[in-house]
């Protein structure tokens, strides 16, 4: 994995906005209908490289395959994966059951969710591995046609699957969890063998204490987290630390979010993790504040740090000194080669929903790159070529 050895590197979370013909695909196989396997993996190719190739026009140095064919970060697996059924209806998120109204005009606003939820209704097992080995070709491809510095995929942890998609078939949350660690195991393994730089999404460390799991008190949800933690290592066990990084955060939707479980409370668990870097929110309202929660923290003397310096709730476009200015509380607390700037959640976190516009968040990656170039004149010296 790469570090900010000349400048600091930028990145993001992963997903992108995805093209109206992606999402018209998405769709369509979400809502079981049939399809043309060759038209549909045509569209995904093509997709996924000209996300890549606006990556680098951009500027990022880092890039992904913006989650391309996933019609989620979460729920994808049950396309892939034995062992779902049913229709899970999810909790209303604690910050915002008190206000109904602010529901409503978000939903007026966005659109409806249209991913499914299931259950796990049955062992889970790996059914298809295609769709996985597509998504590894297609983002190879890309960058032969586009070479940047690293690619990383995402992949969902077990604790997050388990939070969108629940437990009704195995005897306690535990030995679900260990089901979905030993049949994720496969994906963490092919991405890394790839070549490619792995990125678990950990939500279930932080936004699930007040979503999938807000049931739990404070300690309960905690000693559940660090079971999580201790299962994706189990499930990490063969992937090299330097081929992991990890996203945490609080939820991607504008909110309240005054339910948040505080970073002080859950960093201890997180960082037990196997991965060499960490990529967390730290833009938004709610969570900028917690940088000096990672200054006091005791950090390994490698670990790399993934700071989201754009909000990617609001079409407010950062200033990129505003941009400089984050990466360098950070750059302060490990130094200048251990930060890769980022962003706070993805983009198009769920297909063709999101807040902000395509345009806009490829305007904000743009102030990201040019925040980080001004943060690395600082850093290194104005003579710093960029």
């Amino acid at each position: 994995m790469k570090a900010s050895l000349e400048r600091i590197l930028t990145t993001h979370v992963g997903s992108l906005p995805r093209p109206p013909a992606v999402v018209e695909w998405l769709l369509r196989k979400e809502r079981g209908e049939p399809l043309d396997g060759v038209q549909f993996e045509r569209t995904m190719r093509q997709g996924v490289l000209d996300i890549v190739r606006r990556q680098a026009e951009t500027g990022i140095d880092v890039v992904s395959d913006g989650e391309t064919s996933k019609i989620s970060y979460s729920t994808y697996i049950k396309d892939r994966y034995a062992g779902f059924g049913g229709e899970h209806r999810p909790k209303t998120h604690l910050d915002l059951r008190d206000h109904p109204d602010f529901r409503e005009r978000m939903k007026a606003f966005l659109g409806p969710r249209r991913e499914k939820r299931m259950l796990c209704t049955a062992p889970v097992a790996l059914r298809d591995g295609a769709p996985l080995e597509q998504d590894l070709a297609h983002l190879r491809a890309a960058l032969e046609a586009v070479p940047r510095a690293e690619a990383f995929m995402n992949a969902a942890s077990p604790g997050v699957v388990a939070a969108f998609m629940p437990n009704a078939h195995y005897p306690s949350h535990e030995a679900y969890i260990e089901a979905l660690a030993e049949a994720l195991r496969i994906e963490y393994e092919a991405i890394a063998a790839a070549g490619f730089v792995l990125q678990v999404d950990c939500p279930d460390l932080a936004m699930a204490r007040h979503t999938g799991f807000q049931e739990l008190s404070d300690d309960a949800f905690l000693a559940r987290a660090a079971f999580h933690v201790e299962a994706l290592n189990h499930a990490l066990a063969r992937v090299p630390r330097d081929s992991v990084r990890i996203h945490v955060c609080w939820g991607n939707y504008e909110g309240p979010h005054d339910h948040d479980i505080e970073l002080s409370r859950i960093l201890p668990i997180v960082l037990k993790a196997k991965a060499r870097a960490f990529s967390f929110e730290a833009a938004n309202p709610r969570h900028e504040h917690e940088w000096t929660v990672w200054r006091d923290a005791r950090l390994p003397d490698d670990v790399l740090l993934i700071p989201g310096v754009l909000d990617t709730c609001s079409n407010y476009v950062e200033h990129p000194e505003l941009v400089a200015q984050r990466i360098e509380h950070y750059a302060a607390i490990v130094g200048r080669e251990r930060v890769l700037a980022g962003s706070d959640c993805g983009f198009g976190t769920f297909a063709g929903y999101g807040k902000v516009e395509a345009g806009i968040a490829f305007k904000k990656l743009r102030a990201l790159v040019e925040g980080a170039a001004l943060a690395s004149r600082r850093l290194w010296g104005p003579d710093l070529s960029r």
